[in-house]
């Protein structure tokens, strides 16, 4: 078996739409839903960068920046191809070169669970004892620390997209890893650490290696905690509901239309 089928890069790529498309919400909707939430995402970053201008430059050293970009263009994207979906019944994904279908696919699991990840450290290891004092500060933090992980659930739920490749686990892993090195470069370039329990001076060596094996072991484990509620929600939907996958389907029950850049749904049969 090669990689792209691991990878379950299909050809055609994700017949029945289901990156772009919901058992819930009509395709219109949903397209606007996602759009919504990448604006509240960008205003979010943006406004925080502005008002915490004079730590700007140190703002891409942390992860939970980082994650919090890659929901607000995920978001950007996706919505942009539920569109297409909704007005031309085939999305531009489904015609590109399978490495950026692949790519597409792993970019969809680290926006389902690096969220997760960046909220279970954040209010287990470094959120203050006390509410935040400052309703900007309130406001700051329940956005990227807490709205993250509710973005990345809905995500899960409302989208048909099925159970991930288990092969995108050691990309998950080598992402984190990658992460592990910026903020050592960032602590050997700026002179502070983004996270204090990366401080091997704090606790010892050993807590910190102690920490990242568990972060490591824990989107091990969320990934198949995620994996088993996608299962769960196909099943229910498809088998137990009886929704056919083949009602999305290119084309679907829609007539035939051109779509720009070359692109062209089928007829009903």
């Amino acid at each position: 078996m090669g990689f792209y089928e691991l990878a379950k890069v299909e050809s055609p790529f994700d017949p029945s739409n289901r990156f772009e498309s919901s058992y819930i919400l009509g395709s219109y909707v949903l397209a606007g839903y996602r759009l919504l939430i990448s604006l509240y995402c960008f205003v979010t970053l943006i406004f925080r960068l502005a008002y915490e201008s004079d730590e700007a430059g140190q703002s891409f050293s942390y992860f939970t920046n980082l994650s919090y970009w890659g929901l607000a263009f995920y978001f950007l994207f996706s919505g942009y191809h539920t569109f297409q979906y909704a007005r031309y019944a085939q999305a531009p994904l489904q015609k590109w070169p399978r490495l950026l279908q692949f790519l597409h696919s792993l970019y969809y699991s680290t926006i389902v669970l690096f969220p997760f990840v960046v909220t279970a450290v954040y209010w287990a290891l470094l959120a203050p004892d006390e509410w935040f004092p400052v309703v900007y500060q309130a406001w700051s933090n329940v956005s990227v620390h807490a709205m993250n992980a509710l973005f990345a659930f809905l995500e899960i739920v409302l989208s048909r997209a099925g159970p991930m490749p288990w092969i995108h686990i050691p990309f998950l892993i080598v992402f984190l890893g990658g992460y592990l090195g910026v903020a050592y470069i960032t602590y050997a370039t700026q002179g502070f650490y983004t996270y204090s329990f990366l401080d091997p001076k704090k606790d010892g060596p050993g807590i910190v290696a102690a920490y990242i094996c568990g972060i490591v072991v824990g989107i091990c484990v969320l990934f198949a905690v995620v994996w088993g509620i996608q299962w769960v929600k196909i099943w229910f939907f498809e088998d137990v509901l009886g929704i056919s996958r083949l009602r999305y389907v290119h084309g679907g029950l829609r007539r035939k239309e051109r779509l720009p850049g070359g692109f062209e749904s089928k007829s009903a049969p």
